[in-house]
């Protein structure tokens, strides 16, 4: 495949993942925005990966979306996460019990050592790193390499542009995301506090979706994350048009729902 082009990678109907059914025009879509556990504890993947499945269950949306680096917080210290770790597997049960592809944050270790800021899908089949983050910014860049290319994701016919916080506040990257084909341009995102760092969340996802006229969902830290004592919250999910579908507020805890159609 020319260089110009990078590889589309697929998640369709996964085994052990019920289909939607051909009736249905919309696939249910949520957003969370979990309490994180506190970072450097030996139960802090466990915890949060518990506190996913919880929130996947009260979901029971086809596809869920979570923050930025979700299962460990905002932590640039943390070890990487095995996506075979047997601390995951509440996750993936809850995922095989509703039928979810469930969207997780990670820092992840490849065969080379470098290591990566990454998305998982998560499947009742188990999970696998499916995009790393491609615009690194202040310290991460110490520790991490950056992905080297855009990612889609197919699901019951809906076309899933990843991104990964930095990735959704330049517009390039939505750009050449958006010239593989997409229908919505999902980012998992950690935003600071306060009205400003709010409003600039939203100015990002507006921007995103009336410049390519996809679909924008966004879920966001809200609460305390690794590092931050606190973030901005507010995840939510934008119509094609720059309009607001729904946003969920400051606090930890959050689901929102939405539907988005199928093509």
């Amino acid at each position: 495949m020319p260089s110009s082009a990078p590889p589309t990678h697929t998640v369709a109907n996964p085994v052990a993942v019920p289909v939607t059914t051909p009736a249905a025009v919309t696939v249910t879509v949520t957003v969370a925005q979990p309490v994180c556990a506190a970072p450097g504890r030996p139960d802090t993947l466990a915890v949060n990966a518990a506190r996913h499945a919880e929130a996947v269950r009260e979901a029971g949306a086809r596809l869920v979306v979570f923050p930025e680096l979700s299962l460990t917080g905002y932590d640039l210290a943390a070890p990487a996460v095995d996506p075979a770790d047997a601390r995951l597997a509440p996750l993936v049960e809850a995922c095989a019990a509703t039928g979810a592809l469930a969207l997780v944050g990670a820092p992840v270790a490849e065969a080379d050592g470098r290591e990566s800021v990454a998305t998982l899908a998560v499947t009742g089949e188990g999970a696998v790193v499916v995009y790393r983050k491609m615009r690194l910014h202040g310290p991460e860049l110490d520790r991490f390499s950056p992905g080297e290319e855009p990612v889609v994701l197919e699901l019951d016919g809906l076309r899933l542009g990843l991104a990964v916080c930095a990735d959704a506040a330049d517009p390039t990257h939505a750009q050449e995301t958006a010239a593989l084909g997409i229908d919505a341009y999902v980012a998992s995102t950690l935003y600071g506090p306060g009205p400003a760092q709010a409003e600039r969340l939203a100015g990002h996802l507006r921007e995103r979706t009336t410049a390519h006229g996809v679909w924008g969902v966004l879920s966001t830290s809200a609460g305390a994350s690794g590092e931050f004592p606190e973030t901005s919250g507010r995840s939510g999910v934008w119509a094609p048009d720059g309009t607001v579908i729904g946003q969920l507020g400051a606090e930890p805890g959050g689901l929102l729902r939405a539907e988005l159609p199928r093509r």
